[in-house]
């Protein structure tokens, strides 16, 4: 079990053994765009090195202990990896996927009584009608971003957007949440066109050179417009845009301005001592899927410390009730929406090198919560699992 009881007190409390995992699935993938963006060996699973850290400062005071144990795998290995992990009594677990084996892994974690925490996985249908009772969600979905990037070109006054989309699966969905979000924020598309891949090398002459080529003529002709949103769920074009544009334009979405959970550079708000602790441990500057594992494990330490539970129902019943709230270094303190699972938490607008704005933006009102005018809120949630 993911609790052990040894029979004495630390305190007031029983001394707990915590073990939880991170489940990471590999998938086959072209190089990224840039070097910079190359993947290391321990994404994520260096944010949980640092979770276990500083959840046992904590609970060296309470007599708990924290372990995770971390495994990266191919999606043909998952399911069996899964389930290698439970049969060691692991019942918390991380995970590092795709929407669609997210579900799958969900599905076989419920029938174990193990709760789930998505670290990665953007999809909305996850918190809408194909929501699980045992998945909490710390990554931000397609929604949560889109509307951050949305209230800040309206907070700019640039309404008229030029939508430039992939033809991925994972584009389209993407190029669908932004279009949910113009409606919702009062913007306008004036152009929405879909840029093909036509596959190939992102790194040789057959690749981005083309693809830098093909963006200006791509590009011409357009209505007139404020800004380009990019919707780019697979890195092909959208980094290319800023500087290929007919007609210059600045660029929001998966190019330019970007949504994030997090990045190296972020300092506001106390983060200066997490990046500093991040890169002294692992020696590199701190990714979102970083941060993503290591707040998912912080909900567990949190769950532990206060409700003085590592049992799955107990840590998920904890993280979605009015009493819990964690801090993470962005101004204001993040809680779980307990209508779907959804970590509710700001959302930083990145250029590359600083955080250039946060939202929600100033002005954007909601009647319980700032943090409820990204994503699904409440009337909009389909999800029946957390009745």
């Amino acid at each position: 079990m993911a609790v052990i009881a040894l029979g004495s007190f630390a305190g007031s409390a029983f001394a707990i053994d915590v073990k939880a995992a991170v489940l990471r699935v590999d998938y086959p993938v072209l190089l990224p765009i840039s070097r910079y963006d190359l993947r290391p060996d321990d994404l994520g699973f260096a944010g949980a090195a640092l979770a276990d850290e500083d959840n046992g400062t904590t609970g060296s005071f309470l007599g708990h202990t924290y372990e995770t144990v971390t495994r990266a795998v191919t999606p043909e290995d998952a399911e069996m990896a899964l389930g290698a992990l439970l049969d060691q009594g692991i019942r918390l677990i991380v995970v590092q996927s795709n929407g669609d084996d997210l579900a799958r892994l969900t599905d076989q974690a419920a029938a174990a009584g193990a709760l789930v925490f998505n670290a990665t996985a953007p999809d909305v249908t996850l918190r809408d009608d194909q929501c699980r009772a045992n998945l909490l969600h710390v990554a931000p979905s397609h929604a949560m971003k889109s509307d951050a990037v949305a209230q800040f070109a309206v907070w700019k006054k640039w309404d008229e957007w030029f939508l430039i989309s992939g033809s991925n699966p994972e584009d389209v969905a993407l190029a669908e949440s932004f279009r949910k979000s113009a409606r919702k924020f009062g913007a306008k598309i004036t152009e929405d066109r879909v840029f093909e891949d036509t596959g190939g090398s992102r790194r040789t002459d057959s690749g981005h050179v083309l693809v830098q080529r093909q963006l200006p003529t791509f590009t011409q002709q357009a209505d007139d417009h404020d800004v380009v949103i990019a919707a780019d769920g697979t890195d092909y074009f959208a980094r290319y845009l800023s500087y290929h544009l007919w007609t210059p334009r600045p660029v929001m979405g998966s190019g330019g301005l970007v949504p994030t959970t997090f990045h190296g550079a972020h300092e506001a708000w106390g983060a200066t001592q997490y990046q500093t602790r991040f890169e002294e441990l692992t020696g590199r500057y701190a990714k979102p899927e970083d941060y993503n594992v290591w707040l998912a494990l912080r909900v567990i330490g949190e769950a532990v410390t206060r409700a003085n539970t590592a049992e799955p129902d107990g840590v998920r019943d904890y993280a979605v009730s009015d009493a819990f709230e964690l801090a993470a270094f962005k101004g204001t303190k993040v809680t779980f929406r307990n209508w779907n699972g959804q970590l509710r938490q700001p959302i930083l607008l990145h250029d590359g090198k600083i955080t250039v704005s946060v939202s929600p933006q100033e002005g954007f009102l909601h009647q319980t919560s700032l943090l409820d005018t990204m994503g699904l809120d409440r009337p909009e949630s389909r999800c029946t699992a957390f009745n």
